[in-house]
């Protein structure tokens, strides 16, 4: 997943001038386009599309005007309906630079007039070619406002600003070609980024304003005190932050079209991309903490939690793996309506789990202890693995023992709750591979 820290470019972005000075003067935009400028586009600009090697079909044309000292003529072409136009610069030898007609309509700096803006009928809304592909993109974006950034040798570079107040950074090919996928990062990415590309259509604020719709959307009872971008996921989920007036924080997962998809607890989101830091976590974690010690007792274990960490689960119901204060560690299945079921990191895999965050050997005892029910009194267990479930249901776990003897296969049921119910030494049950098992 890529951070804000990691957002900024390999390269330098090349500062592309849309039109160079020698033709603002060609450019000043007229009551109406002369007949004869239309009249030349169209005998000259089909030519210098197809040499181009652009994808537009010329629907309408304007010669813009011609540098007779470099020898260099400036062309806008319109495309047809819903399709990207240009504006073209061809030297009398060398290649052709092309620009769409939202870099042309940029100004070369704030305040000022674009040089070469376009100008035919066909291109009076340039931005609205550009919804559909944001949109093929997996974004959720009308656009209401975009600019041309500049051109790298592989890239062009613009900002859209959406509707609602969210905006991107848009990477389309070179030149423009609407028949090729762009990539629509979230301008938010760039705000704290270590880059030359910036979004300044609409500032940070109003961009991190979308985070009250999601909150809204979890009706979870937050009313906002502040809110943070988090990052971005590989599956281009945007992750935010809000803290709440009443102490609380969440993280609200949203998808590449907009829409919420999960809502994180600050205290049960310490693995989402660093976690809250909008609200006092650990304050959040020990209460949560203290909860997850109560729901065990409930369930009839015992575990005085010190540290957990949430598994993924299905609606209704939740995992979590618990580090207890003695160094012990157990899996907490808590399901919507229904009694809690505790299970020990030794059984845990019988029913699917490991623990990860606590040492193995500290479930090894249990093992140890499940042997002598069925007067295996000479193993203290130092090792095991899960061998698999046989045809009635059951489960075998085999296990080393610490003398370097030969262990044990301990099958296990795992419903109504998982319990040892039988033992085998490996001398007899085959299938052993642990070492010293063999």
């Amino acid at each position: 997943m890529q951070t804000p820290k990691a957002i900024g470019l390999a390269m330098a972005m090349i500062a592309a001038l849309l039109v160079p000075a020698a033709a603002v003067s060609q450019a000043k935009k007229p009551a109406a386009i002369p007949e004869a400028a239309r009249k030349a586009g169209m005998a000259q600009a089909p030519a210098v599309v197809q040499t181009a090697g652009l994808s537009c079909q010329v629907s309408d044309a304007r010669l813009v005007g011609e540098d007779k000292k470099s020898k260099t003529s400036y062309y806008e072409v319109a495309c047809g309906t819903g399709q990207m136009g240009y504006v073209l610069q061809k030297p009398a030898e060398g290649p052709i630079t092309s620009y769409s007609c939202i870099e042309a309509n940029t100004p070369p700096a704030p305040g000022q007039p674009p040089s070469a803006p376009c100008m035919l009928p066909g291109n009076s809304d340039p931005k609205a070619v550009l919804q559909p592909l944001i949109k093929a993109a997996g974004a959720d974006c009308v656009p209401e406002q975009v600019r041309g950034i500049g051109q790298t040798k592989t890239n062009t570079y613009m900002e859209v600003a959406c509707q609602g107040g969210t905006g991107y950074i848009l990477l389309a090919s070179v030149p423009f070609d609407g028949a090729k996928p762009l990539q629509a990062q979230n301008c938010l990415m760039y705000d704290d980024a270590e880059t030359n590309i910036k979004c300044t259509m609409t500032d940070k604020a109003t961009r991190l304003a979308a985070v009250d719709k999601y909150v809204t959307q979890a009706n979870n009872g937050c009313v906002v005190k502040d809110r943070r971008f988090v990052g971005v996921s590989k599956d281009s989920s945007t992750f935010y932050e809000a803290s709440c007036q009443d102490g609380k924080g969440y993280i609200y997962k949203v998808a590449a079209a907009g829409t919420l998809t999960e809502t994180y607890e600050c205290a049960k989101a310490t693995q989402i991309l660093g976690g809250c830091e909008l609200t006092d976590a650990r304050q959040a974690q020990s209460e949560q903490a203290g909860l997850y010690t109560k729901l065990v007792t409930g369930a009839g274990g015992k575990c005085d939690v010190e540290k957990y960490a949430l598994f993924p689960s299905k609606a209704g119901e939740e995992v979590v793996e618990l580090v207890c204060k003695d160094t012990t560690g157990a899996i907490l299945i808590s399901k919507a309506g229904s009694k809690g079921q505790v299970l020990d990191c030794a059984r845990a895999p019988v029913a699917g789990y490991k623990c990860s965050l606590s040492k193995p050997e500290a479930a090894n005892s249990m093992l140890t202890a499940d042997l002598k029910k069925f007067n295996f009194n000479s193993c203290d267990v130092s090792n095991s693995r899960v061998v698999g479930k046989t045809e009635k249901g059951t489960t075998y776990v085999e296990v080393a023992c610490a003398d370097k003897l030969k262990g044990y296969m301990i099958e296990y049921q795992s419903a109504p709750t998982v319990s040892a119910v039988g033992a085998i030494g490996c001398a007899f049950a085959g299938n052993c591979k642990l070492p010293g098992n063999t």
